[in-house]
């Protein structure tokens, strides 16, 4: 699991919007496409990697997580996939292509026992494009509550979503031997960690 992936996965452990999910490292789901080839028909498998998976009785959690801390961000042509450069769309397969999302639905489905309005896609982003501009945030929020896939609409949580959960869980006093949570922890006995400050969307 991924430094970032371990951050949201103590986040996504400490859900209790509707009781605490339980979270697995990635999983791949494979999905029979048709290639792109006009001379003959051509099926293949590839297999497409959920991030995180979180579980509890009543719901299945599928996550993708983008940091992107080192670069540009996410930006929101690529999740909604509608950039010119395809590559870039791909990253985001699971999100953003009908086929591959459905098919994955269907796939964790069918492993783990869940009915389709049970199972939960979700994005975590470390950072969006634009800095302090928020365009790519709010674009890519509107564009994600009107993909209604399983359970209901694409949900996207940000930094500031994922810090605010993860302080949460470092004031409890119980102690759990997690990277992160220790980071937190320290950070916070050092008076490194500011008070949360809310900004519009």
């Amino acid at each position: 699991m991924e430094a970032f992936e371990s951050f949201v996965a103590l986040t996504m452990e400490a859900d209790t919007e509707d009781g605490r999910l339980v979270v697995s490292e990635a999983i791949k789901f494979p999905v029979i496409r048709q290639t792109a080839k006009t001379s003959r028909v051509e099926i293949q498998t590839h297999g497409f990697e959920v991030d995180l998976v979180g579980a509890r009785h009543d719901r299945l959690v599928l996550a993708t997580v983008k940091s992107f801390f080192g670069s540009r961000g996410v930006v929101a042509e690529h999740v909604m996939g509608k950039s010119e450069t395809k590559r870039f769309n791909s990253l985001y397969a699971l999100i953003n292509d009908p086929v591959v999302r459905d098919a994955v639905i269907d796939g964790a489905s069918k492993r783990y026992g869940y009915p389709i309005n049970q199972i939960e896609l979700r994005l975590y982003v470390g950072k969006f494009a634009g800095g302090k501009t928020v365009e790519h945030e709010r674009l890519i929020r509107e564009w994600a509550a009107k993909q209604i896939v399983g359970a209901g609409p694409i949900r996207v949580f940000g930094l500031q979503d994922i810090v605010a959960t993860a302080r949460q869980v470092a004031s409890s006093k119980t102690y759990r031997d997690n990277p992160a949570l220790v980071a937190m922890k320290v950070m916070d006995a050092a008076g490194m960690l500011t008070p949360n400050e809310s900004r519009p969307l």
